[in-house]
């Protein structure tokens, strides 16, 4: 097989089996028992698929020029972000949120938009979009008005 075909087959099977996995869709409710805990903490923290690097080296690219670049560096799968009261990990593939010191977890949801009626295709989101709103609220922490967010962001603090 030519090297370019089958670096292409591959590329598809990596987004194939990205994009199926149940640790893709941020809304799955139907979870049953918790499970998958374990496996959903490892793919949303893990490794980067192939298009998370993607989105890292465009991230590379982005950051220089952003009003919050100098509180922002890139760290293996996280962009890290500094606020006045804490320095958070946002991983780039799930775009999941890491508080240190202690790697707490921090929930901050997308408000939600009106249901369309279409399949949940994790490829057609706006992940990048999504990282770059989260680094831009968390650089400003002391701005956030957000009681949810800032009983989670004060707890560890």
């Amino acid at each position: 097989m030519p090297p370019l075909g089958f670096s292409e087959a591959m590329r598809d099977v990596d987004l194939f089996v990205g994009v199926t996995s149940i640790a893709a869709d941020p809304d799955w409710t139907d979870r049953g028992e918790d499970r998958y805990a374990g496996y959903r903490r490892t793919a949303t923290f893990g490794a980067l698929t192939a298009s998370a690097e993607v989105r890292r080296e465009a991230l590379e690219r982005i950051l220089p020029r952003l009003k919050i670049t100098g509180r922002c560096s890139l760290d293996g799968r996280f962009l890290v972000v500094r606020g006045d009261v804490r320095t958070y990990r946002i991983h780039l593939g799930s775009a999941n949120i890491l508080m240190e010191p202690d790697d707490s977890y921090l929930c901050i949801v997308p408000a939600r938009r009106p249901g369309t009626g279409k399949v949940f295709l994790p490829f057609e989101d706006d992940r990048l979009a999504l990282i770059l709103s989260k680094a831009f609220l968390l650089a400003a922490d002391t701005k956030i008005t957000d009681e949810t967010i800032l009983i989670q962001i004060k707890r560890g603090a």
